[in-house]
């Protein structure tokens, strides 16, 4: 009994072992995840890109930054916003400046209110919640890259959840987040 459950013990260590992807692996993965985002191939980007996630862990910290913002993109573009966030949220906590991923969070998160906002609408909690997520994103996006469309959107955004201090303290924090702005993701050589 006992060698039958080691037999089996290592079996399924071997198992796990043979599906496990060597850094190598996963750069040269990575490489060709790449070259199909790169030719707007992106049901093979998806493809790639979903073998890679369970060992972004073996891609040095600067790659596995700059494929998580591609795997955003890729989830943004198949609809899967969830997903987007998530991988958004990834690339501002290892560059909190790159405020190309701060506006794409701030617009993922009012997607699905988009509708109400310049309608008279009952503002509710959830509603509010999620102005609330996408206001600091969109402000960040803003004060590096301004544009009179989403300065538009933040001013209504505060009008809509009754926030005139919002507005009013607006120019002081653009100009704050202005000090640190990236446009570009450090990625350092393999």
């Amino acid at each position: 009994m006992l060698k039958k459950t080691l037999f089996i013990v290592i079996i399924v260590i071997a198992g796990k072992m043979a599906n496990a992807q060597t850094a190598d692996e996963v750069y040269d993965r990575y490489v060709d995840f790449n070259e199909a985002f790169l030719n707007a191939n992106m049901e093979k980007a998806m493809t790639l890109g979903e073998q890679i996630l369970p060992d972004t862990a073996k891609l040095k910290p600067g790659i596995r930054t700059s494929f998580y913002n591609f795997m955003a993109q890729v989830y943004e573009g198949d609809h899967q916003s969830m997903n987007a966030i998530t991988y958004y949220n990834r690339v501002i906590t290892a560059q909190p400046n790159y405020y190309v991923a701060h506006r794409a969070l701030g617009y993922l998160y009012i997607k699905d209110i988009s509708g109400k906002l310049a309608k008279d609408i009952i503002v509710d909690a959830a509603y509010i919640g999620k102005i609330k997520k996408a206001l600091p994103h969109l402000e960040k996006a803003q004060a590096c890259d301004p544009d009179d469309q989403t300065l538009s959107l933040i001013k209504l955004l505060y009008r809509n959840i009754k926030d005139q201090h919002g507005i009013d303290t607006l120019p002081a924090r653009l100009a704050q987040l202005k000090k640190n702005c990236e446009d570009i993701l450090s990625t350092p050589t393999p």
